[in-house]
């Protein structure tokens, strides 16, 4: 039998590169190495590289996405995209990947790019009657009347880049004073922040997959930051975050977690693995995010929550590269 070739493609242009060398690293330990031939493929800016188990570094012809070793030429067959933020989860690389018809592991070009604006993701989300928060949206070098927003969201309100994940450049504001700062700090990631109201209750993280063999809802996981809240450090730092998997909380408000992740996920035309992250407030469920490319590191929910649904992660992976070269 001929192994397909996989490319797991891995760096990005973000300040998430180190959670994508991570993740990376255990999904290329993870995929069966007796029905594929693996690839990492380092992409920084321009520079598109395969990184060979000799140390060999050879450049990526992106006319095809191929590389040749000793005058022979190798093609893929599949793509993993474990790039986290631009541009592999804005939709930049799948653009590329559509036009050179290349399969790939994720949600297509417009999904991505869409679900990546958080603003414009909850915008479309509307017609879903969903809950979520209030939000207000600010350009880089807009005229801003702090006083207005806060009268508008109260305190205390969150202040994030609009595109950006790993919760880089986030800010609990709780006191009027803070906010231009926090402003500063969301606008060194991206020139569009979302200034969102604080909606108090159980933070709710949840992944799923749909292939052609059916849906796989994984566990609810319950999020208990030891810091303000689950920012980069309480992410990715043993120890200042509780990650319980499953949540604390009744079988039928998990089903409702499940249900609602299933709906949105065929609203949105998702492709892949993706996660989806709630509130629990009063009983209701608010719409956090979704991010069409989670982590896959040893420190991130997905794979944990892989691992409790009783399922090796070796197994979703066959699954989701098996759904991609057949569909």
């Amino acid at each position: 039998m001929n192994k397909k070739n996989i490319a797991v493609i891995y760096g990005g242009d973000s300040s998430e590169v180190v959670i994508s060398m991570k993740s990376a690293k255990m999904v290329m330990q993870s995929i069966d190495f007796m029905k594929y031939n693996v690839y990492g493929v380092l992409i920084r800016g321009t520079d598109w590289m395969i990184k060979l188990d000799d140390d060999t570094n050879i450049g990526i012809d992106k006319n095809d996405f191929s590389f040749t070793k000793n005058e022979q030429k190798v093609n893929f067959d599949c793509v993993v995209i474990i790039i986290h933020g631009s541009p592999g989860e804005n939709g930049l690389l799948q653009s590329y990947f559509e036009l050179i018809g290349m399969p790939y592991t994720t949600c297509n070009a417009f999904v991505s790019a869409l679900t990546f604006d958080k603003y414009a993701c909850k915008a479309y989300l509307r017609d879903l009657d969903l809950h979520m928060a209030k939000g207000i949206l600010v350009k880089k070098n807009q005229k801003i009347d702090t006083t207005e927003i806060l009268e508008e969201l109260g305190l205390p309100v969150f202040v994030k880049p609009n595109a950006a994940g790993s919760s880089f450049g986030i800010t609990k504001v709780k006191s009027a004073g803070e906010l231009e700062k926090a402003l500063e700090s969301a606008f060194t990631e991206d020139n569009e922040v979302l200034i969102e109201e604080f909606i108090k209750g159980i933070e709710l993280s949840h992944g799923i997959m749909k292939t052609r063999e059916g849906e796989l809802l994984l566990p609810v996981t319950e999020i208990v930051s030891k810091k303000e809240f689950f920012d980069f450090e309480a992410k990715y730092t043993a120890g200042m975050s509780d990650e319980i998997t499953p949540a604390r909380i009744d079988g039928d408000t998990a089903a409702r977690v499940q249900q609602l992740s299933s709906k949105i996920y065929n609203w949105l035309s998702c492709r892949g693995i993706v996660r989806l992250d709630y509130i629990l407030c009063d009983n209701e469920l608010y719409f956090l995010e979704i991010n069409t490319v989670p982590g896959m590191s040893e420190a991130s929910i997905v794979p944990k929550q892989i691992q409790f649904a009783g399922l090796s992660f070796t197994q979703v992976l066959t699954m989701l590269i098996e759904d991609t070269l057949y569909k």
